[in-house]
């Protein structure tokens, strides 16, 4: 499962063609270029700071904005239990059915980990029942 789905899910940032590095210098271009042309023709500061602020609020996804699923991201080996294994396997398909879309099992697996992180009480009790704690004393 490798790839954009066609249709109504299409990836809004999508390149028609031409290869990224063009395609990436030439935006920057073309947004200097802009906010040149906007101060030179005498915009006031106080709109100028309206419309960098608002471009400031807007983020694009890291799906989008990232050339590849590793980007950004330090390779650390993983072991699954193969029931484990198996409740990735099921959680990554119904994802994909919840989203119409392909789902990176990196970005599933790096989601996992920060929600895990966000429900620290629940990993204590996982490691618990995984023999954490115990002592034999």
């Amino acid at each position: 499962m490798t790839g954009m789905k066609r249709g109504a899910g299409e990836d809004p940032f999508a390149d028609d063609g031409g290869d990224d590095a063009t395609t990436d210098q030439t935006a920057r271009s073309e947004t200097s270029g802009s906010s040149e042309s906007a101060a030179s023709e005498g915009s006031s500061p106080a709109s100028e700071g309206r419309d960098n602020s608002s471009q400031r609020s807007m983020q694009i996804p890291y799906k989008f904005r990232r050339d590849g699923v590793q980007d950004g991201r330090n390779r650390v080996p993983l072991f699954l239990q193969p029931e484990t294994k198996t409740a990735e396997r099921d959680t990554l398909r119904d994802l994909e059915d919840h989203f119409d879309d392909d789902v990176s099992l990196t970005d599933l697996r790096e989601a996992l980990v920060m929600v895990g992180l966000d429900h620290l009480d629940e990993v204590e009790a996982k490691l618990e029942e995984w023999g954490y704690g115990m002592t034999f004393e």
